[in-house]
């Protein structure tokens, strides 16, 4: 839920417009973030989840969240780098690697995006709203590895067809 007052502020200037007897408890940036990121309002919702790292600064989920927003205003660079940041913290991060992975394809970095991709499907998460990408990963995947310049055609050392 966006909190919005009937001006259209978003929660985070109520916030710091509440008197402060007020024992309202100051907002969700996190939520606040996802949910402006639904609605497609992308800068806003990048103002949001720097609020929320500024209350918790490891939280590797809401630097997945920019990084998707990064993405989706064509921020590519900087998803890239946000994503990096991510799996420095913990490398096996599926959202992560399931991003970063296809950002390397879009830029014609193959082996590092089957990497990544590899590693998405090792760790994948086990959401019935994840299915979806499990399987464009391994349909990726599948067309990497049966592409004309895939080498000879030969699975390359070190990947799992099964994962």
């Amino acid at each position: 839920m966006v909190l919005e007052r009937e001006d259209g502020a978003m929660s985070w200037w109520r916030f710091w417009e509440r008197d402060e007897r007020d024992d309202e408890r100051p907002p969700d940036y996190y939520a606040e973030g996802v949910d402006l990121t639904r609605q497609e309002r992308y800068h806003e919702a990048l103002t949001s989840f720097r609020l929320a790292l500024r209350e918790r600064p490891d939280d590797l989920a809401t630097l997945e969240q920019m990084a998707v927003v990064y993405t989706r205003i064509g921020m590519t660079d900087e998803a890239l780098k946000t994503y990096g940041r991510v799996l420095e913290r913990e490398s096996g991060r599926p959202a992560a690697h399931y991003g970063a992975g296809f950002l390397l394809l879009n830029r014609g970095r193959e082996e590092e995006a089957v990497e990544h991709l590899e590693a998405f499907l090792r760790q994948q998460p086990d959401t019935p709203d994840a299915e979806r990408h499990v399987r464009h990963a391994r349909d990726t995947l599948e067309r990497l590895r049966s592409s004309p310049d895939a080498g000879d055609g030969e699975e390359a050392p070190g990947t799992d067809q099964d994962a």
